[in-house]
């Protein structure tokens, strides 16, 4: 049983993350963020445990394992938003429930999650409706089909949002919009997902909303728009409405209609992807993106295709492959299509300082040091995340940037 008279709450440490010493203390826990792992729970629990990638996690069978320390920082939502606050990781904690966001989860989970949730409820005085999925929280910096900062980067999750689901973990509420959507701080790039979240609209779900705090009690289950069953590129149907994040990711393979295979990070023209082109995601869809940086490509490609509207931000970056480094309110709109093939990107970032011998990763970025969403640019060109690094290894004259 799990304890929720206290902070002691039952769960196998088997799978306790090698990480978990170096994550900070969290100030405050404002969230409860639900996962989906969207692999099996074999492999799953060993990425999850290797990367500290959330708090506990729950079993295909509803076992419990703890993988890092309840108060501390776990590296597991990614870009995150909700109601204008960012880096949800910093004020949450996370469960990953070993399964899939369009399948549903078993009896013995349920009850698992259930009795979860409530404890952590206890200890932190979270309320139902800041029990969030993933997805709900989740967003996509601009990219070559979204121009501007846009909800639906991950569908992860988004089965905790629907009312049956809800009732049967016993939360009786939840958000009724999207505040982000509704401030303009978001677009809303997923109609489908959308619809899972907030009752098939954007703004409102149609349910009893308290306007001074955005919760809608549950109304019945919600109609959804018709999700597509398989992974296939159609006329309306782009690579990143398949892929999303990970549509440039090597673990992404492009099957052509004839036969031929191209993995994502191999792609040169996006546009003249063929329909009918079939896309195979490795298992782990829910995972931060492991393309942390993007890249200039080689046919006609530009920072508007890349950046979005962000391009000439003073927030991207540029990493020209002669070493220049180029922030975007220093680019002039003439000349930014002569920025080269395989100039790196940097989407979101400021500039932290460079690592000298008084100069730590520490002291440049406190807590952040080596958060994933932290990049160190290597003296030899190399950029490496900040959760792959060990402080006391990092080479002199690194360059660091984090996100803003």
């Amino acid at each position: 049983m799990l304890a929720g008279q206290s902070e002691a709450i039952e769960a196998s440490g088997k799978y306790f993350s090698p990480r978990n010493a170096e994550r900070p203390a969290r100030k405050t826990t404002e969230f409860i963020i639900l996962h989906t792992t969207e692999a099996p729970s074999a492999s799953a629990v060993r990425k999850l445990s290797q990367n500290g990638e959330a708090h506990y996690m729950v079993d295909a069978e509803g076992r419990v394992y703890r993988l890092i320390d309840k108060d501390r920082v776990a590296f597991h939502a990614g870009r995150s938003m909700w109601n204008g606050k960012t880096d949800i990781d910093n004020y949450s904690v996370a469960i990953e429930v070993c399964g899939y966001h369009n399948k549903t989860i078993n009896g013995a989970q349920i009850s698992s999650i259930k009795e979860l949730v409530a404890a952590l409820q206890k200890i932190y005085n979270v309320p139902d409706d800041r029990v969030l999925p993933h997805s709900m929280v989740a967003y996509g910096a601009p990219n070559r089909w979204f121009k501007r900062s846009h909800r639906g980067r991950k569908r992860c999750g988004m089965q905790f949002a629907t009312p049956s689901v809800r009732q049967s973990l016993g939360l009786t509420s939840q958000p009724g919009y999207d505040p982000d959507v509704r401030a303009g701080r978001l677009i809303a790039a997923d109609p489908h997902l959308a619809s899972t979240l907030f009752g098939g609209k954007v703004q409102s779900s149609g349910a009893t909303v308290d306007p001074k705090r955005a919760v809608a009690v549950l109304p019945k289950e919600r109609p959804t728009v018709e999700e597509p069953d398989d992974n296939i590129i159609s006329s309306g149907r782009s690579a990143w409405d398949v892929a999303r994040d990970k549509y440039n990711s090597a673990g992404t393979t492009y099957v052509l209609p004839d036969g031929s295979k191209i993995k994502g990070n191999a792609v040169k023209d996006w546009n003249g992807i063929p329909v009918g082109t079939k896309v195979v995601m490795a298992e782990g869809e829910c995972d931060e993106d492991d393309a942390f940086y993007r890249e200039i490509g080689p046919d006609g490609d530009s920072p508007f295709e890349v950046a979005g509207d962000d391009w000439n931000s003073k927030t991207t970056i540029y990493f020209m492959p002669n070493g220049r480094i180029v922030f975007g309110n220093q680019i002039n709109p003439e000349d930014v299509r002569k920025i080269s093939a395989k100039t790196r990107v940097l989407v979101g970032y400021e500039y932290g300082g460079r690592i000298t011998a008084k100069q730590s990763a520490f002291i440049l970025c406190g807590k952040k040091w080596n958060f994933p969403t932290t990049v160190y640019l290597k003296p030899d060109g190399s950029m490496i995340q900040g959760s792959s690094m060990r402080e006391r290894s990092i080479p002199l004259n690194t360059l660091v940037y984090y996100r803003k």
